[in-house]
């Protein structure tokens, strides 16, 4: 089984975006920088300040979490999810704000799912100034719930991350994920069993927020880029400039990375080139940079991994080490 027979076509997702494109554009003034296709949206406040946004969800991972009765991590998925791809423009992170609708309110389940969505803007350093909460009876079975999140950050224009300052040559550094993070559950959860309690839970593992290892990267100017490596898998760092291609000569390990993976690569019998599209095995971050060394020596070296290097192309993602592309 592959992502796509689980119900989730990534073609059409991309195809959807191309489509919505012109149409959104008509809105766009000239303070808007980056829109639909990135992955944050930036909007320039005058005197070199810029804002970044980034909205998401957790997807079905919160049918695991309504599974087990376990609520407070999936908050901290929430704000990751989001917060993760505003730091993709070097922004840090404001505020935060969280929306949940659910058939019948839990007051219990939703105490703890704010629980989670205050630790993991704790661990992000933005404010929780706000939220929704909806009861939707009808839409949403009892039990059932699913949460939206909106993150707002702030970048001055000498720190700003982004394609126009990737250049062939560039060193790519993958940074490692805590675990499956929030993507490829339609698919994950087809492969672990109701009955197997540990493994549902090790999948449970919250999202990790990047805000502590990037920022010292930002404020010294060590870094061009960093691609949130989410649905699509390593696809996603080709979406940083298309106008070069991305050599990966090296990859982590499955002894290296959460145990997870190695169950989803036996279980799925998937062909590496689609579980590399699916998952993102390991890595959550994959950053380009002309300073490695510097880079690196900041980084933790369990959990970081030189992987490859920028050059001349037309926006493919070539797995040298793996025999294949996208």
């Amino acid at each position: 089984m592959d992502y796509k027979e689980a119900g989730v076509d990534i073609e059409k997702g991309d195809a959807f975006v191309e489509k919505i494109k012109s149409k959104v554009k008509k809105t766009y003034g000239a303070r808007v920088l980056e829109g639909v296709g990135g992955f944050a949206c930036l909007y320039d406040m005058g005197e070199d300040r810029i804002l970044a946004a980034g909205t998401d969800g957790v997807g079905t991972k919160l049918m695991l979490a309504q599974k087990l009765g376990i609520h407070n991590t999936v908050g901290i998925d929430l704000v990751a999810m989001c917060t993760n791809d505003v730091l993709c423009t070097g922004a840090k992170p404001l505020f935060f704000m969280d929306y949940l609708a659910t058939g019948k309110l839990d007051v219990e389940a939703a105490a703890s799912i704010v629980e989670g969505v205050v630790e993991g803007c704790l661990q992000s350093k933005a404010a929780l100034i706000g939220g929704e909460t909806a009861e939707m009876p009808g839409m949403y079975q009892n039990g059932e719930y699913d949460l939206a999140g909106f993150c707002v950050g702030e970048v001055y224009k000498k720190n700003l991350l982004g394609g126009d300052k990737v250049k062939e040559g560039h060193t790519l550094i993958a940074l490692g994920s805590s675990g499956a993070h929030s993507n490829g559950f339609s698919l994950l959860r087809k492969l672990i069993k109701d009955d197997e309690t540990s493994l549902l839970e090790m999948a449970l593992t919250p999202t990790k927020i990047y805000e502590e290892e990037l920022r010292p990267l930002i404020e010294k100017g060590l870094i061009s880029s960093a691609a949130h490596i989410t649905g699509g898998g390593l696809t996603n760092i080709a979406r940083v400039n298309k106008n070069f291609d991305y050599k990966i000569n090296f990859l982590p390990g499955l002894d290296d990375i959460s145990p997870i993976f190695s169950i989803l690569k036996k279980r799925s019998n998937l062909e590496d080139k689609e579980l590399y599209r699916t998952f993102n095995m390991g890595m959550g971050i994959v950053l380009s940079t002309d300073k490695p060394d510097e880079v690196m020596a900041l980084l933790d070296k369990r959990s970081s991994w030189v992987i490859g290097e920028v050059v001349k192309g037309a926006g493919s993602v070539n797995v040298e080490c793996l025999g294949f592309n996208y």
